[in-house]
Protein backbone atom coordinates (compact mmCIF):
# COMPACT_ATOMS: atom_id res chain seq x y z
CA UNK A 1 0.00 0.00 0.00
CA UNK A 2 1.05 3.24 -1.00
CA UNK A 3 0.01 5.75 1.91
CA UNK A 4 1.73 8.74 0.68
CA UNK A 5 -0.45 8.44 -2.47
CA UNK A 6 -3.13 7.48 -0.05
CA UNK A 7 -2.99 11.06 1.55
CA UNK A 8 -2.31 12.66 -1.58
CA UNK A 9 -5.83 11.35 -2.80
CA UNK A 10 -7.59 12.41 0.21
CA UNK A 11 -6.17 15.44 2.10
CA UNK A 12 -8.38 17.98 0.15
CA UNK A 13 -11.19 16.00 0.65
CA UNK A 14 -11.32 14.47 4.27
CA UNK A 15 -10.28 16.28 7.19
CA UNK A 16 -6.89 16.01 8.62
CA UNK A 17 -8.04 14.22 11.81
CA UNK A 18 -10.11 11.62 10.33
CA UNK A 19 -7.16 10.93 7.80
CA UNK A 20 -4.92 10.55 10.61
CA UNK A 21 -7.02 8.04 12.14
CA UNK A 22 -7.78 6.48 8.83
CA UNK A 23 -4.05 6.13 7.97
CA UNK A 24 -2.94 4.83 11.37
CA UNK A 25 -5.42 1.77 11.04
CA UNK A 26 -4.12 1.18 7.83
CA UNK A 27 -0.67 0.89 8.85
CA UNK A 28 -1.19 -1.53 11.77
CA UNK A 29 -2.93 -3.74 9.24
CA UNK A 30 0.74 -3.81 7.71
CA UNK A 31 2.90 -2.90 10.90
CA UNK A 32 3.61 -4.91 14.35
CA UNK A 33 3.25 -1.73 15.83
CA UNK A 34 1.02 0.15 18.76
CA UNK A 35 -1.36 2.93 18.11
CA UNK A 36 0.32 6.18 19.17
CA UNK A 37 3.46 4.62 17.03
CA UNK A 38 0.96 4.31 14.30
CA UNK A 39 -0.67 7.78 14.88
CA UNK A 40 2.82 9.32 14.48
CA UNK A 41 3.21 7.43 11.42
CA UNK A 42 0.21 8.73 10.07
CA UNK A 43 0.80 12.66 11.17
CA UNK A 44 4.73 12.32 9.78
CA UNK A 45 3.66 11.69 6.14
CA UNK A 46 0.66 14.14 6.80
CA UNK A 47 3.18 16.70 7.21
CA UNK A 48 5.41 16.19 4.38
CA UNK A 49 2.54 15.70 1.94
CA UNK A 50 0.99 18.91 3.00
CA UNK A 51 4.60 20.71 2.84
CA UNK A 52 5.14 19.54 -0.80
CA UNK A 53 1.39 20.83 -1.30
CA UNK A 54 2.54 24.48 -1.05
CA UNK A 55 4.58 24.60 -4.11
CA UNK A 56 1.13 25.36 -5.58
CA UNK A 57 1.32 28.62 -3.44
CA UNK A 58 4.87 29.45 -5.12
CA UNK A 59 6.09 32.58 -7.00
CA UNK A 60 7.98 30.41 -9.26
CA UNK A 61 6.21 28.91 -12.04
CA UNK A 62 8.99 27.48 -14.02
CA UNK A 63 9.58 25.53 -11.03
CA UNK A 64 5.73 24.67 -10.64
CA UNK A 65 5.73 23.31 -14.12
CA UNK A 66 8.81 21.04 -13.80
CA UNK A 67 7.20 19.65 -10.56
CA UNK A 68 3.72 19.25 -11.91
CA UNK A 69 2.77 16.44 -14.11
CA UNK A 70 1.63 16.87 -17.88
CA UNK A 71 -1.49 14.77 -16.75
CA UNK A 72 -3.33 12.38 -19.36
CA UNK A 73 -6.16 12.05 -17.46
CA UNK A 74 -5.35 8.46 -18.63
CA UNK A 75 -4.56 5.71 -16.27
CA UNK A 76 -2.05 2.77 -17.31
CA UNK A 77 -4.56 0.03 -16.64
CA UNK A 78 -7.38 1.53 -18.55
CA UNK A 79 -4.60 2.45 -21.14
CA UNK A 80 -3.50 -1.58 -21.08
CA UNK A 81 0.23 0.18 -20.76
CA UNK A 82 2.51 -2.85 -20.06
CA UNK A 83 -0.36 -5.67 -21.22
CA UNK A 84 1.30 -5.87 -24.75
CA UNK A 85 -1.39 -4.96 -26.97
CA UNK A 86 -2.54 -1.63 -29.60
CA UNK A 87 -2.62 0.53 -26.00
CA UNK A 88 0.87 -0.43 -24.36
CA UNK A 89 2.52 -0.21 -28.16
CA UNK A 90 0.97 3.18 -28.77
CA UNK A 91 2.24 4.77 -25.26
CA UNK A 92 5.42 3.19 -26.36
CA UNK A 93 5.24 5.41 -29.36
CA UNK A 94 5.32 8.50 -27.25
CA UNK A 95 7.99 7.01 -25.07
CA UNK A 96 10.20 6.83 -28.37
CA UNK A 97 9.09 10.69 -29.77
CA UNK A 98 10.17 11.93 -26.29
CA UNK A 99 13.65 10.44 -26.62
CA UNK A 100 14.14 10.49 -29.86
CA UNK A 101 13.15 14.56 -30.26
CA UNK A 102 16.68 14.71 -28.00
CA UNK A 103 18.49 13.84 -30.89
CA UNK A 104 20.96 11.83 -29.69
CA UNK A 105 23.07 9.23 -31.92
CA UNK A 106 22.66 6.40 -31.83
CA UNK A 107 21.68 2.96 -34.54
CA UNK A 108 19.10 1.86 -32.89
CA UNK A 109 16.55 3.50 -30.26
CA UNK A 110 13.16 2.96 -28.79
CA UNK A 111 11.40 4.85 -32.45
CA UNK A 112 12.48 1.12 -33.56
CA UNK A 113 10.18 -0.98 -31.16
CA UNK A 114 13.14 -3.12 -30.49
CA UNK A 115 13.40 -3.81 -27.22
CA UNK A 116 17.55 -3.25 -27.40
CA UNK A 117 19.39 -0.50 -27.79
CA UNK A 118 22.72 0.03 -30.14
CA UNK A 119 25.47 2.28 -30.71
CA UNK A 120 28.73 2.23 -32.65
CA UNK A 121 31.80 2.50 -30.88
CA UNK A 122 34.47 3.86 -33.23
CA UNK A 123 38.11 2.12 -32.22
CA UNK A 124 40.33 0.48 -34.56
CA UNK A 125 37.78 -1.69 -35.70
CA UNK A 126 34.40 -0.92 -35.63
CA UNK A 127 32.25 -2.28 -32.28
CA UNK A 128 28.63 -2.34 -31.96
CA UNK A 129 27.44 -2.28 -28.66
CA UNK A 130 23.79 -3.36 -27.65
CA UNK A 131 22.04 -2.75 -24.19
CA UNK A 132 18.35 -4.09 -23.12
CA UNK A 133 16.67 -4.13 -19.53
CA UNK A 134 13.26 -5.74 -18.71
CA UNK A 135 11.12 -5.48 -15.39
CA UNK A 136 10.13 -8.60 -13.52
CA UNK A 137 6.76 -10.45 -14.31
CA UNK A 138 4.51 -8.39 -11.94
CA UNK A 139 2.94 -11.43 -10.90
CA UNK A 140 5.97 -13.21 -9.74
CA UNK A 141 6.69 -10.50 -6.86
CA UNK A 142 5.61 -13.66 -4.23
CA UNK A 143 8.43 -15.96 -6.68
CA UNK A 144 11.11 -13.98 -6.67
CA UNK A 145 13.89 -16.78 -7.79
CA UNK A 146 11.44 -17.63 -11.07
CA UNK A 147 11.23 -13.89 -11.76
CA UNK A 148 14.74 -13.17 -11.63
CA UNK A 149 15.53 -16.62 -14.00
CA UNK A 150 13.01 -15.28 -16.49
CA UNK A 151 13.68 -11.86 -16.29
CA UNK A 152 17.58 -12.41 -16.88
CA UNK A 153 16.43 -14.91 -19.87
CA UNK A 154 14.69 -11.89 -21.16
CA UNK A 155 16.80 -8.79 -21.22
CA UNK A 156 19.45 -11.36 -22.74
CA UNK A 157 17.09 -12.07 -25.29
CA UNK A 158 16.47 -8.60 -26.23
CA UNK A 159 20.86 -8.42 -26.81
CA UNK A 160 21.63 -11.67 -28.80
CA UNK A 161 18.35 -10.72 -31.19
CA UNK A 162 20.33 -7.83 -32.33
CA UNK A 163 22.83 -9.62 -33.02
CA UNK A 164 24.94 -9.14 -30.04
CA UNK A 165 27.11 -11.41 -27.83
CA UNK A 166 26.27 -10.84 -24.48
CA UNK A 167 29.05 -9.70 -21.74
CA UNK A 168 27.42 -8.28 -18.87
CA UNK A 169 24.62 -8.37 -16.71
CA UNK A 170 23.21 -5.87 -14.37
CA UNK A 171 20.56 -6.12 -11.53
CA UNK A 172 18.28 -3.82 -9.85
CA UNK A 173 15.87 -5.21 -7.17
CA UNK A 174 13.41 -3.11 -5.12
CA UNK A 175 11.13 -4.85 -2.24
CA UNK A 176 8.85 -3.15 -0.05
CA UNK A 177 9.63 -2.09 3.18
CA UNK A 178 7.21 -5.28 5.26
CA UNK A 179 9.25 -7.85 2.60
CA UNK A 180 11.59 -10.45 4.10
CA UNK A 181 15.42 -10.01 2.78
CA UNK A 182 15.30 -13.31 1.40
CA UNK A 183 13.24 -12.36 -1.27
CA UNK A 184 16.14 -10.20 -2.73
CA UNK A 185 18.55 -13.48 -2.20
CA UNK A 186 15.98 -15.81 -3.72
CA UNK A 187 16.10 -13.13 -6.92
CA UNK A 188 19.60 -13.10 -7.32
CA UNK A 189 19.77 -16.52 -7.25
CA UNK A 190 17.29 -16.98 -10.20
CA UNK A 191 19.55 -14.19 -12.05
CA UNK A 192 22.65 -16.26 -11.23
CA UNK A 193 21.65 -19.11 -12.42
CA UNK A 194 21.17 -18.14 -15.43
CA UNK A 195 24.48 -15.86 -15.40
CA UNK A 196 26.30 -19.21 -14.30
CA UNK A 197 24.59 -21.33 -17.17
CA UNK A 198 25.78 -18.94 -20.16
CA UNK A 199 28.99 -17.62 -18.40
CA UNK A 200 28.33 -13.63 -18.87
CA UNK A 201 29.12 -12.04 -15.24
CA UNK A 202 26.79 -10.09 -12.98
CA UNK A 203 29.00 -6.81 -13.43
CA UNK A 204 26.50 -4.27 -11.09
CA UNK A 205 23.51 -3.49 -9.00
CA UNK A 206 21.16 -1.58 -6.96
CA UNK A 207 18.98 -3.00 -4.08
CA UNK A 208 16.48 -0.22 -3.08
CA UNK A 209 13.25 -0.54 -1.21
CA UNK A 210 10.02 0.13 -3.25
CA UNK A 211 9.05 3.84 -2.07
CA UNK A 212 11.48 3.70 0.98
CA UNK A 213 9.15 4.27 4.13
CA UNK A 214 5.74 5.39 2.02
CA UNK A 215 5.12 1.85 0.79
CA UNK A 216 3.86 -1.02 3.32
CA UNK A 217 3.62 -4.49 2.36
CA UNK A 218 6.34 -6.61 0.78
CA UNK A 219 5.69 -6.08 -2.72
CA UNK A 220 8.81 -6.80 -4.78
CA UNK A 221 9.81 -5.26 -8.65
CA UNK A 222 13.02 -5.47 -10.20
CA UNK A 223 14.81 -5.11 -13.54
CA UNK A 224 17.91 -6.96 -14.75
CA UNK A 225 19.98 -4.72 -17.75
CA UNK A 226 22.42 -6.95 -20.25
CA UNK A 227 25.18 -5.57 -22.38
CA UNK A 228 26.60 -7.22 -25.53
CA UNK A 229 28.67 -6.59 -28.33
CA UNK A 230 28.95 -7.86 -32.34
CA UNK A 231 31.67 -6.52 -34.89
CA UNK A 232 28.71 -6.24 -37.17
CA UNK A 233 25.62 -4.08 -37.67
CA UNK A 234 22.54 -5.17 -35.70
CA UNK A 235 19.69 -7.46 -37.05
CA UNK A 236 16.95 -5.35 -35.83
CA UNK A 237 13.08 -5.39 -37.15
CA UNK A 238 13.56 -3.11 -40.16
CA UNK A 239 15.91 -5.42 -42.02
CA UNK A 240 13.15 -7.50 -43.03
CA UNK A 241 13.08 -7.61 -46.75
CA UNK A 242 10.30 -9.04 -49.18
CA UNK A 243 11.35 -12.63 -50.42
CA UNK A 244 13.13 -13.15 -46.93
CA UNK A 245 12.01 -16.68 -45.08
CA UNK A 246 10.68 -16.92 -41.51
CA UNK A 247 11.78 -19.45 -39.13
CA UNK A 248 10.97 -19.63 -36.01
CA UNK A 249 12.59 -21.60 -32.83
CA UNK A 250 10.20 -23.73 -30.30
CA UNK A 251 9.58 -21.84 -27.18
CA UNK A 252 8.25 -23.20 -24.24
CA UNK A 253 7.79 -19.40 -22.63
CA UNK A 254 9.30 -16.92 -19.64
CA UNK A 255 7.56 -14.67 -17.43
CA UNK A 256 3.72 -14.79 -18.98
CA UNK A 257 3.79 -18.73 -19.47
CA UNK A 258 4.92 -19.34 -15.82
CA UNK A 259 2.63 -16.94 -14.97
CA UNK A 260 -0.32 -18.58 -16.75
CA UNK A 261 1.13 -22.12 -15.34
CA UNK A 262 0.92 -21.02 -11.46
CA UNK A 263 -2.07 -18.94 -11.34
CA UNK A 264 -3.91 -21.47 -13.46
CA UNK A 265 -2.82 -24.82 -11.55
CA UNK A 266 -0.79 -26.28 -14.05
CA UNK A 267 2.76 -26.73 -12.15
CA UNK A 268 4.57 -29.32 -14.12
CA UNK A 269 4.40 -26.72 -17.02
CA UNK A 270 6.90 -24.53 -14.73
CA UNK A 271 9.87 -27.01 -15.60
CA UNK A 272 9.38 -26.26 -19.29
CA UNK A 273 10.41 -22.93 -18.94
CA UNK A 274 13.12 -23.06 -16.84
CA UNK A 275 15.66 -23.68 -20.36
CA UNK A 276 18.15 -21.28 -22.05
CA UNK A 277 17.13 -22.96 -25.23
CA UNK A 278 16.76 -19.17 -26.76
CA UNK A 279 20.62 -18.49 -25.76
CA UNK A 280 21.98 -21.48 -27.04
CA UNK A 281 20.38 -21.20 -30.56
CA UNK A 282 21.81 -17.81 -30.97
CA UNK A 283 25.33 -18.94 -29.77
CA UNK A 284 25.38 -20.99 -32.44
CA UNK A 285 24.74 -18.31 -34.91
CA UNK A 286 27.46 -16.22 -33.60
CA UNK A 287 29.46 -19.42 -33.05
CA UNK A 288 29.60 -19.61 -37.30
CA UNK A 289 29.50 -16.79 -38.20
CA UNK A 290 25.95 -16.83 -39.56
CA UNK A 291 24.60 -12.96 -37.59
CA UNK A 292 25.96 -11.25 -40.69
CA UNK A 293 24.04 -12.43 -43.01
CA UNK A 294 20.55 -12.66 -41.36
CA UNK A 295 18.22 -9.65 -42.00
CA UNK A 296 16.49 -9.13 -38.49
CA UNK A 297 15.90 -11.37 -35.71
CA UNK A 298 13.57 -11.07 -32.60
CA UNK A 299 12.11 -12.52 -29.94
CA UNK A 300 8.23 -13.07 -29.88
CA UNK A 301 7.17 -11.40 -26.42
CA UNK A 302 5.48 -8.27 -26.47
CA UNK A 303 1.75 -9.77 -26.80
CA UNK A 304 2.67 -12.55 -29.12
CA UNK A 305 3.29 -13.42 -32.28
CA UNK A 306 0.26 -10.56 -33.28
CA UNK A 307 2.40 -7.73 -31.83
CA UNK A 308 5.51 -8.67 -32.98
CA UNK A 309 4.27 -9.14 -36.88
CA UNK A 310 2.38 -5.75 -36.21
CA UNK A 311 5.18 -3.90 -35.09
CA UNK A 312 7.83 -5.20 -37.63
CA UNK A 313 5.37 -4.34 -40.92
CA UNK A 314 4.49 -1.54 -39.19
CA UNK A 315 8.06 -0.14 -38.79
CA UNK A 316 9.67 -1.17 -42.31
CA UNK A 317 6.13 -1.48 -44.11
CA UNK A 318 6.79 -4.88 -45.42
CA UNK A 319 3.91 -7.61 -45.46
CA UNK A 320 4.47 -11.12 -43.57
CA UNK A 321 2.47 -14.47 -44.20
CA UNK A 322 2.50 -16.79 -41.63
CA UNK A 323 1.35 -20.58 -42.03
CA UNK A 324 -1.24 -21.54 -39.06
CA UNK A 325 -0.21 -25.00 -39.25
CA UNK A 326 3.37 -24.72 -39.03
CA UNK A 327 3.38 -22.03 -35.92
CA UNK A 328 1.46 -24.33 -33.57
CA UNK A 329 4.13 -26.20 -33.90
CA UNK A 330 6.78 -23.67 -32.81
CA UNK A 331 4.64 -23.82 -28.98
CA UNK A 332 6.38 -26.23 -26.85
CA UNK A 333 4.22 -29.52 -26.94
CA UNK A 334 3.32 -29.29 -23.05
CA UNK A 335 2.84 -25.17 -22.99
CA UNK A 336 0.66 -25.77 -25.74
CA UNK A 337 -1.97 -28.39 -24.41
CA UNK A 338 -2.09 -25.58 -21.61
CA UNK A 339 -2.94 -22.86 -24.13
CA UNK A 340 -5.11 -25.01 -25.53
CA UNK A 341 -6.87 -26.63 -21.94
CA UNK A 342 -7.90 -22.89 -20.78
CA UNK A 343 -8.46 -21.20 -24.35
CA UNK A 344 -5.76 -19.09 -24.65
CA UNK A 345 -4.59 -17.96 -28.42
CA UNK A 346 -1.07 -19.02 -28.40
CA UNK A 347 -0.48 -16.07 -31.07
CA UNK A 348 -1.08 -13.18 -28.12
CA UNK A 349 1.10 -14.53 -25.93
CA UNK A 350 5.22 -14.30 -24.98
CA UNK A 351 6.04 -18.09 -26.28
CA UNK A 352 9.70 -16.82 -26.16
CA UNK A 353 10.47 -18.36 -29.55
CA UNK A 354 13.22 -17.09 -31.85
CA UNK A 355 12.15 -15.50 -34.85
CA UNK A 356 14.72 -15.21 -37.62
CA UNK A 357 14.29 -13.43 -41.13
CA UNK A 358 16.63 -14.66 -43.76
CA UNK A 359 17.47 -14.14 -47.18
CA UNK A 360 16.48 -17.89 -48.81
CA UNK A 361 19.78 -18.95 -49.72
CA UNK A 362 20.85 -19.29 -46.01
CA UNK A 363 17.48 -21.15 -44.71
CA UNK A 364 19.27 -24.57 -44.41
CA UNK A 365 21.96 -23.25 -43.33
CA UNK A 366 20.70 -21.39 -39.88
CA UNK A 367 18.55 -24.54 -40.03
CA UNK A 368 21.08 -27.01 -39.31
CA UNK A 369 23.42 -24.97 -36.97
CA UNK A 370 20.06 -24.38 -34.86
CA UNK A 371 19.34 -27.62 -34.70
CA UNK A 372 22.83 -28.97 -34.13
CA UNK A 373 22.46 -26.90 -30.85
CA UNK A 374 19.38 -28.91 -29.69
CA UNK A 375 17.18 -26.66 -30.57
CA UNK A 376 13.88 -27.50 -32.76
CA UNK A 377 13.58 -24.40 -35.75
CA UNK A 378 10.20 -24.50 -38.37
CA UNK A 379 9.92 -21.78 -41.66
CA UNK A 380 6.62 -20.50 -40.77
CA UNK A 381 6.23 -17.89 -43.48
CA UNK A 382 7.65 -15.37 -45.98
CA UNK A 383 7.89 -11.28 -45.82
CA UNK A 384 6.71 -10.17 -48.85
CA UNK A 385 5.46 -6.77 -50.19
CA UNK A 386 1.51 -7.07 -49.17
CA UNK A 387 2.00 -3.98 -46.07
CA UNK A 388 0.49 -5.84 -43.39
CA UNK A 389 1.01 -9.24 -41.28
CA UNK A 390 -1.41 -12.62 -42.42
CA UNK A 391 -2.29 -15.43 -40.90
CA UNK A 392 -3.02 -18.52 -43.73
CA UNK A 393 -5.22 -20.58 -41.20
CA UNK A 394 -5.45 -24.51 -42.00
CA UNK A 395 -8.51 -23.70 -43.59
CA UNK A 396 -7.61 -21.97 -46.49
CA UNK A 397 -9.04 -18.61 -44.84
CA UNK A 398 -7.01 -15.54 -44.18
CA UNK A 399 -7.03 -13.50 -41.04
CA UNK A 400 -4.58 -10.01 -40.80
CA UNK A 401 -2.83 -10.51 -37.63
CA UNK A 402 -3.42 -7.58 -35.40
CA UNK A 403 -2.47 -6.75 -31.27
CA UNK A 404 -5.74 -7.11 -29.34
CA UNK A 405 -5.94 -4.62 -26.79
CA UNK A 406 -4.28 -6.64 -24.50
CA UNK A 407 -2.54 -9.32 -24.47
CA UNK A 408 -4.31 -12.61 -24.65
CA UNK A 409 -6.07 -13.16 -21.38
CA UNK A 410 -4.09 -15.93 -19.37
CA UNK A 411 -4.98 -15.04 -15.92
CA UNK A 412 -8.61 -15.07 -14.39
CA UNK A 413 -8.19 -11.36 -13.64
CA UNK A 414 -6.92 -10.84 -17.17
CA UNK A 415 -10.32 -12.47 -18.54
CA UNK A 416 -11.90 -10.11 -16.48
CA UNK A 417 -10.24 -6.76 -17.71
CA UNK A 418 -10.87 -8.57 -21.19
CA UNK A 419 -9.10 -7.90 -24.48
CA UNK A 420 -11.26 -5.67 -26.23
CA UNK A 421 -11.09 -2.15 -27.17
CA UNK A 422 -12.41 0.41 -25.33
CA UNK A 423 -14.78 2.53 -27.34
CA UNK A 424 -13.10 6.14 -26.57
CA UNK A 425 -9.81 4.42 -27.42
CA UNK A 426 -9.16 7.40 -30.06
CA UNK A 427 -9.96 10.06 -27.76
CA UNK A 428 -7.77 7.83 -24.78
CA UNK A 429 -4.73 8.89 -27.23
CA UNK A 430 -5.43 12.06 -28.23
CA UNK A 431 -4.75 12.70 -24.88
CA UNK A 432 -2.11 10.53 -24.06
CA UNK A 433 0.00 12.41 -27.50
CA UNK A 434 -1.01 15.74 -25.28
CA UNK A 435 0.51 14.33 -22.49
CA UNK A 436 3.29 13.04 -24.07
CA UNK A 437 3.91 16.83 -26.29
CA UNK A 438 3.93 18.65 -22.80
CA UNK A 439 6.94 16.52 -21.57
CA UNK A 440 8.31 16.83 -24.77
CA UNK A 441 7.98 21.03 -24.46
CA UNK A 442 9.16 20.85 -20.90
CA UNK A 443 12.00 18.71 -21.33
CA UNK A 444 13.42 20.98 -23.99
CA UNK A 445 12.72 24.20 -21.72
CA UNK A 446 14.81 22.38 -18.55
CA UNK A 447 17.96 21.74 -21.18
CA UNK A 448 17.73 25.55 -22.12
CA UNK A 449 17.71 26.73 -18.85
CA UNK A 450 20.86 24.86 -17.85
CA UNK A 451 22.50 25.53 -21.45
CA UNK A 452 21.66 29.27 -20.35
CA UNK A 453 23.60 29.19 -17.28
CA UNK A 454 26.57 28.57 -18.48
Amino acid sequence: MDIEGFVRRRIKTTDEKTLETLLADRIREYKNVGENYSKLMAKSVIEEVKNTLKVENSNDEFLKEIINIPKADISMGKMGVGSRGAGDFFVHRKIAEIVSSANTSSLVNPSAQDDGGVVKVNTDQDVYVTTAVDGIHSRLSDYPFLGGFHVTRATLRDVCVMGADPIAILSDVHLADDGDVGKIFDFTAGVAAVSELIDTPIVAGSTLRVGGDMVLGDRFVSAVGSVGVSKYPPTARKGATPGDVVLMTEGSGGGTITTTALYNGFFDVVWDTLDISFIKASNALFNNDLIKDIHAMTDVTNGGLRGDAHEISSVTGVGLEFYQDKLRKTVAPNVLKMLDTLNIDPLGVSTDSLMLIVPPEIVSDVTNVIQSAGVNIFEIGKVDNKKTPRLIKEDGNVDILEPLFREAAYTKIKKLRGENTPEDFEIMKEKVQKAANNSIKKKEKVIDYINNQK
